[in-house]
């Protein structure tokens, strides 16, 4: 099942969309979390076809709460890409397909994919983002900063957000002079590039009044709430 996570306006303090991360509701085991799942089902193959119903599971989840929404108030949704979902040519389809039964408008949906999957193949990564972006889909680098990459990927991709890790956000603090320079350097890599930056793993006030101070726009933690299920949302 997909559970969500709020995504909140650090300006405003409004909650202005969400996350839908995978959760397996197993009949023996109780709860399971993505790392005790996914990673077996990236090994055989499995990921693709969970990773387009949590898709389809979000955007219908989703349109249905900005149906009853006033339009100025939609939220929007985040929906992790596996690398085999990216190299996938049926991708835009199944996109397309989510897109179409659940009614969501597509600037209410934003695609996310980690740097390494991205640099596993930046050419084809890039054909397959751009024609996300013809559908009007945002796209989001997950994970940023933590590969190994050159920063010269991110002039020839369409993206739209720089997700700054948690592992620099859970060491956020005044006093971390080096934490500090890398989220302003990426807050201000993203600003200059015209992108939005959004961390997330905010867990204390102290690292969220740091993020309003380096010019970070929007983020997700337990700050305001774990990911939950739909109802509970």
């Amino acid at each position: 099942r997909a559970w969500y996570q709020p995504v909140v306006d650090l300006a405003t303090g409004r909650v202005v969309g969400c996350e839908a991360l995978a959760r397996w509701e197993h009949p023996e085991k109780g709860l399971l979390m993505p790392d005790s799942f996914i990673p077996h089902a990236e090994e055989t193959g499995a990921v693709a076809g969970l990773g387009d119903a949590v898709l389809l599971q979000a955007c219908t989840q989703v349109a249905e709460w900005n149906r009853a929404r006033h339009p100025g108030d939609a939220l929007r949704v985040a929906v992790n890409l596996s690398a085999r979902q990216l190299s996938s040519p049926t991708l835009v389809d199944t996109v397309k397909t989510a897109l179409a039964a659940s009614g969501l408008n597509p600037q209410h949906l934003c695609l996310e994919v980690t740097e390494s999957v991205v640099m596993e193949d930046v050419v084809l990564s890039g054909a397959a983002l751009g024609k996300l972006r013809e559908l009007g889909i945002r796209t989001a680098v997950d994970d940023f900063g933590t590969g190994y990459s050159s920063l010269a990927y991110l002039l020839g991709l369409p993206l739209d957000v720089l997700k700054v890790d948690r592992s620099f956000v859970e060491v956020l603090d005044p006093s971390n002079t080096p934490a500090v320079a890398i989220v302003r350097a990426i807050a201000a890599l993203a600003d200059a590039l015209n992108l939005g930056v959004l961390a997330e793993g905010v867990e204390t006030q102290s690292q969220l009044d740091e993020l309003r101070l380096l010019g970070v726009q929007q983020a997700q933690g337990f700050l305001w709430g774990r990911a939950v299920p739909a109802e509970l949302a």
